[in-house]
This record gives C-alpha cells, sequence and structure tokens, in this order.
C-alpha cells in the first residue's frame, strides 16, 4: 500500500472511530445503581453528553429519566433549572426527579437516597439539562466556548436537543414541552420559539413540540417594581406606608432619582421592614444561605437564587432545623469520586461541584421574553404558568402583569384547584391555551410537591386543573 493510501487509511479509521464515540457520547449510558441508594433504581436513568457549538467545544451534561407510566407515548420533557448556572441535579433531586436525600440533619457522612413518591415521572419522561455551559457537569473544551449569553445559550439548548432526539428517535412522536422556573423564564420561551422555527422550516428530525410550562419565571427587566405591591397586597406593610411609598416614588422603586430622598428614605425604610422575611417563601422563616452567590439579575442588586431556599423547620422536613442542611447532601455527594463514577462523568472537566454556579461567564442579552410569549401563543403553542403566590422574588403580580399584557380572553375564569378536597391554588385560563395557576412558593414543586404533580398530570393530560 503506498504511502499516501495508507495516510488516507489511517485518517478513515481515525474518522471512524471519532464517529462511533461521538454516536456512544450522544446515546447516552445506563446508570442502574447510586451510591447512597439501596439496591437498583427502580427506574430507567440515562446520562451523557452532547457536544454543541460550531466545533461541539460545549458539552453539555444531560440525566435522561423515563416515565415510570408509559413511556412510550407520555411527554418528554426538558427540563432546565433557574440561575443562570443552577444545576439540573438540583431540579432533580429537589424538586420533579424520582429521587432524592434523606431529609436529616447533614453531619458529614454519606448522604443516603430515597425515593420521591411525587416525582413527575410519574407522568412524563425528563431530560434534565446541565445548562448553559458551566453549569454542573456541563464544561468548555476551550477558554473562548466559556462565554455564552441567553440567545446563545438557548440555542446550544436546541442544538443538545437535535441531536438527542437523532440518537432517541423511540422517543420523536411523543408530545414534547420545555420546561423550568426561575430564571428559565428567560430561557424557555426562546427554545421553545427555536423549536417551533425550526420545525416550520422543516428541519429534520420533525420534533414534536407542543407547547412550554414555566414556574415563577422571570420575564421583563423592571419585575422588582412588583416587589412593593406585592409586600403590600400580602400585609407587610401598612396602607399608609403604601400609599406614601406610592406617592414619593411614583411607582419607580428601582432606578430611583437620586434627587428624590423622600422617595430613597421609603426604599430604605421598606427594606428595614422586611429584611427578616425569607423572599422564596414568606410565610417561612430565614436560614443562613449556604450556596455561592450566583450572580445579580440584570446586574441589579439581587439574584434570583441568591436568596434561593432560604428556608427553616419546613413542614415537609420535620426532621431538619434548616432546610440547607439537606442542600449541604448534595455538595457532599457530586463530588465524591464514586457518585461521579456512577454518573459517568468525564474525569478532570469539572472542579467541585456547585448547586448555582458562581463564576459563570454569562451575558444577559434579553431583558424581555413577552414578545416570545406572543409569538408562541399566535402559533397556537400550550402554556402552563404556575406562580407560587407566597414568592417575593417573582411576584404574581408581575406575572399576572405580562400575561394580561397579551391581551388574550379568559375562557374559565379565577377558580380555586383542589387536590383530596384541599385547596391548592387558584388557576384562571386564556384563549391563547395559557393556564395560570397559583400555589406555593418560588420553586412550588419543593414546597407543594403532591399538589404539582397534580397539576402536571391534569393539564399534560388536557384536563382542567
Amino acid at each position: 500500500m503506498a504511502k499516501t493510501e495508507l495516510c488516507y487509511y489511517y485518517l478513515f479509521l481515525y474518522l471512524l472511530v471519532a464517529e462511533l464515540c461521538l454516536q456512544v457520547i450522544a446515546a447516552g449510558s445506563l446508570v442502574k445503581f447510586l451510591p447512597g441508594f439501596q439496591g437498583p433504581l427502580p427506574f430507567a436513568l440515562e446520562t451523557g453528553y452532547v457536544g454543541v457549538g460550531d466545533v461541539e467545544d460545549v458539552q453539555l451534561f444531560y440525566y435522561f429519566i423515563k416515565s415510570e407510566s408509559n413511556p412510550e407515548s407520555d411527554p418528554v420533557l426538558l427540563w432546565i433549572t433557574g440561575g443562570p448556572g443552577c444545576s439540573a441535579l438540583s431540579g432533580l433531586i429537589y424538586e420533579i426527579g424520582p429521587i432524592t436525600f434523606e431529609p436529616v440533619e447533614y453531619n458529614g457522612s454519606f448522604p443516603t437516597m430515597i425515593l420521591n413518591p411525587y416525582s413527575w415521572t410519574k407522568a412524563a419522561s425528563i431530560i434534565f439539562l446541565d445548562f448553559p455551559v458551566g453549569t454542573g457537569f456541563s464544561y468548555a473544551a476551550t477558554p473562548a466556548a466559556q462565554q455564552s449569553s441567553d440567545l446563545k445559550s438557548s440555542d446550544h439548548a436546541y442544538q443538545f436537543l437535535h441531536k438527542w432526539f437523532i440518537h432517541h428517535p423511540e422517543f420523536l412522536r411523543n408530545p414534547l414541552y420545555v420546561a423550568g422556573d426561575s430564571y428559565s423564564g428567560m430561557f424557555v420561551p426562546i427554545i421553545t420559539q427555536i423549536i417551533a422555527i425550526k420545525n416550520d422550516m422543516e428541519i429534520k428530525p420533525f420534533i414534536n413540540l407542543k407547547g412550554y410550562l414555566l414556574g415563577n419565571p422571570l420575564t421583563f427587566k423592571g419585575e422588582d417594581n412588583y416587589e412593593i405591591p406585592y409586600a403590600h397586597g400580602m400585609g407587610l406593610i401598612s396602607d399608609e406606608f403604601y400609599e406614601s411609598l406610592k406617592i414619593n416614588c411614583k411607582g419607580e422603586y428601582l432606578d430611583i432619582n437620586p434627587s428624590n430622598a423622600m422617595c430613597l428614605q421609603d426604599v430604605q425604610t421598606f427594606k428595614e421592614l422586611l429584611k427578616g422575611i425569607n423572599e422564596p417563601h414568606i410565610l417561612e422563616p430565614k436560614c443562613e444561605f449556604v450556596s455561592p452567590k450566583p450572580h445579580l439579575l440584570f446586574g441589579q442588586r439581587r439574584s434570583l437564587d441568591e436568596k434561593f431556599h432560604q428556608l427553616k423547620n419546613p413542614e415537609q422536613l420535620p426532621a431538619l432545623k434548616c432546610r440547607n442542611d439537606w442542600y449541604k447532601h448534595s455538595y457532599h455527594w457530586a463530588d465524591d469520586g464514586q457518585d461521579r463514577d456512577a454518573l459517568n462523568i468525564r474525569k478532570d472537566t469539572v472542579g467541585k461541584w456547585e448547586r448555582c454556579a458562581s463564576n459563570l461567564k454569562y451575558q444577559k442579552t434579553v431583558m424581555s421574553t413577552i414578545p416570545y410569549h406572543a409569538s408562541l401563543s399566535s402559533k397556537g403553542y400550550r402554556s402552563l404558568i404556575y406562580s407560587g403566590d407566597h414568592d417575593k422574588v417573582v411576584s404574581f403580580q408581575s406575572t399576572q402583569a405580562w400575561i394580561k399584557s397579551l391581551n388574550y380572553s379568559i375562557v374559565d375564569d379565577w377558580r380555586t384547584w383542589t387536590v383530596d378536597n384541599q385547596v391548592a391554588g387558584y388557576t384562571r385560563s386564556y384563549s391563547n391555551q395559557m393556564t395560570f395557576a397559583t400555589g406555593a412558593g418560588h420553586t412550588a414543586p419543593e414546597y407543594k410537591p403532591r399538589e404539582c404533580l397534580a397539576m402536571l398530570t391534569r393539564w399534560i393530560s388536557y384536563q382542567p386543573l
């Protein structure tokens, strides 16, 4: 064989092996056992990486859990935890996944894992995506690939989904919903729109997109202006003080003119009055925050996740003095070598695991996703917007305001929705196939898991809440 032919032969073999490796990676690996859980997992878990970007220099890590009901026909959810930069493992473990840590005080021992009876995998298959790059176990192969933004990362999410379905064609006929909470209010509508556009362009494979779900979603710059009306509506400040704030600040509580001394003084008094209130759930006492401080919303003074879950003595976790003791388990577990081996994490790609990334190289380039909601509504996609009404971080009032701005008529007016003959919250439906529901706190499935599973199951089954 000539030297040139030999070179081509080895090049062909190299490319073939590389392609086979990529196929194996994209297809994922089954995980049958997890350290801390006794016995084999009673649900189907797959983990893996999918390369995105022009040269696949961004490697997005995912956990895929098949529906425990009827995976052949049940919907598939793409779940993105907020932040930006909060790990998919947090959403899986503490919100909607089938497994969690035993809710006991952290004492440094290896965490024990138990089943979550209210997992959303009872009704759907879920892809939990570490997103954007730099989140959880997702990583960049080059320094330049570490840089991301709302639009760039949303395109990465579409690339991920496109490649994932190529290697999981058995789920192409299943209904797909994009879902998330908190800062995902910026991601989810954009990702959903990209999928819709690619489907209109007849890009193969066709993704059976049906709509999206959002919990307490950040949606537009200026939502903090609803913080003071919310506090008044919930009885946290007096009528008289609220009137003073309205008169002196003229409804603008964020970018205050430095010369407006009376408004500045009122806002400072407001902060003092509410500094002992737990923002993600105003009815629960505060607790010391343990996670690294995430990024500020739109460069403002506070973050959606800086106040994420500062809860003490929650009634769902009676064995704990502080809910943060529950979260400490995740740091210990995710940094353990045997756990990373079980999850098939690539060696030396991620250092210390963080529940919410503290050094994400990220630009917030989209100031409002209301136009995306309007566009998706015009195309007939369904949406469920659930709002924890005890959450002061993203208040139900700001969410209702942008929903109202879409100017769709009400088809099922304000009423209760119940679980086991108990009021779980309130709901209203609109002619654009959008359903609004209230109940719980900032990350509703964590506070009211049973009720939120019922909400999901009814909605994806096209039943009224």
